[in-house]
């Protein structure tokens, strides 16, 4: 961690904990915030495949979501969702590959993320949003997803009509929302009457508590093909989470565990695309 970054967190830590002091409410209110802001857009360069792309646009809650088309009409339709803190542009060389097998290929900016409008992002807006596109540009028949959109494709598949032919490849995907606010409240350092206040924003927001955001819950109401890649040394989505599901050994999805790729490198590894491409 660099030096500012440590006395970033060193201020929110003061500062979060003073809060607290005095309401505990306000300084949970505070950590949800920092909990659902992105505090960083990716800076990646456009690959020259986004100059080919159909740019369109959708609604979702008021903002204005990007999303992006590659070859319309296409034999087969599949979705690309990023992760938390990253954009449609960081899966690039995924595009060409899947455009190359007559696939339609669709891609969206999440509120807060990339080109689309928004400084916050929950679970529910995000699954609001693939929701609208998969409306507006579906039926979708594959979906590719890293991370936090691993999460919120899971949550939409369980609430669709959808085919054990339908296909999903998670990478890296946030398993269990529960290990996310452990480690957010690690980080902050804060007492355990700010995380009982945390969780109640959570219920209150969505109607549900934290434990109800959580892929292995979700599974079972799907019956998609699942390709779910993970890495040893993830440190931010752990394979911890994701034992007891490869314990289970569910028939419909298959496992593949990386080393030394951590939660970001994975997606961008060669075989990890070759895979993915593939299973697609």
């Amino acid at each position: 961690m660099k030096i500012a970054q440590k006395l970033a967190l060193n201020y929110l830590r003061a500062k979060l904990n003073f809060t607290g002091v005095f309401s505990k409410r306000k300084a949970a209110e505070m950590a949800f915030e920092i909990f659902s802001t992105p505090f960083r857009r990716s800076k990646k360069k456009e690959a020259p495949v986004f100059e080919k792309a159909d740019r369109l646009y959708v609604q979702v809650e008021g903002y204005r979501v990007a999303v992006y088309r590659w070859n319309k009409g296409g034999i087969k339709k599949v979705m690309i969702l990023h992760g938390f803190e990253s954009s449609s542009r960081n899966f690039d060389r995924y595009i060409v590959p899947l455009v190359k097998k007559g696939y339609e290929v669709i891609a969206a900016d999440a509120p807060a993320h990339g080109a689309s409008e928004g400084r916050q992002i929950v679970l529910p807006l995000y699954i609001k949003t693939i929701a609208t596109v998969y409306n507006e540009f579906g039926p979708v028949d594959s979906f590719m997803a890293h991370s936090f959109g691993g999460l919120a494709i899971t949550h939409f598949l369980e609430n669709i009509q959808h085919s054990d032919h339908t296909r999903v490849a998670l990478i890296a995907p946030a398993t269990e929302t529960r290990s996310a606010i452990n480690s957010l409240f690690k980080m902050l350092q804060l007492d355990e009457k700010v995380r009982e206040e945390f969780e109640q924003i959570i219920l209150e927001k969505g109607g549900v508590t934290a434990d109800y955001y959580s892929i292995p819950r979700a599974l079972n109401q799907i019956h998609a093909q699942i390709l779910w890649i993970h890495d040893e040394d993830d440190d931010v989505t752990p394979l911890k989470d994701v034992k007891p599901i490869i314990k289970k050994s569910p028939p419909n999805i298959e496992f593949m565990i990386t080393k030394e790729l951590g939660h970001r490198k994975i997606y961008r590894e060669n075989k990890v695309v070759k895979k993915v491409i593939e299973f697609l």
